[in-house]
């Protein structure tokens, strides 16, 4: 009975305390804006086209693009990067060759053709914008 009496007990104070936080404001990165209100639209930046390319900051940095790519389109079906990038074409467009460690598989063996872990360019490679930094940086 005892027991019984004891979970009831904390059945309902976790109640509350969950109803408690459930009503309190949240706070989040939209800042002071409810939740159901729609969210301020940011200041879009634009992309920095930067001739002879972007200085890396470390070694093994992917390089930064240095060009507008909002036309570009990387898919299953196609990816436009290699249009200029590609081995068959980087010396006419006088584009940066694809790295070769992006033709190595898992296990490091090389191979003739593109590694399809390496196939969706912006997952490593992005575009710079002239924006302040959100947090300093000590690198």
């Amino acid at each position: 009975m005892r027991t019984l009496f004891l979970t009831l007990i904390a059945g309902a104070f976790a109640a509350l305390t969950f109803t408690a936080a459930a009503n309190a404001d949240v706070t989040s990165l939209r800042g002071a804006n409810k939740l159901e209100a729609p969210a301020k639209m940011f200041e879009k930046k634009r992309v920095e086209t930067v001739t002879g390319g972007i200085k890396r900051s470390w070694k093994l940095q992917p390089p930064s693009i240095p060009h507008k790519i909002g036309k570009e389109r990387i898919n299953l079906e196609a990816n436009t990067c290699l249009r200029c990038h590609g081995a068959e074409f980087y010396k006419k467009e006088k584009a940066p060759e694809i790295g070769l460690s992006h033709f190595v598989d898992a296990a490091g063996k090389k191979q003739e053709t593109l590694n399809m872990r390496r196939y969706f360019c912006t997952q490593c490679h992005t575009t710079q914008v002239g924006a302040k930094p959100l947090v300093p940086n000590t690198f």
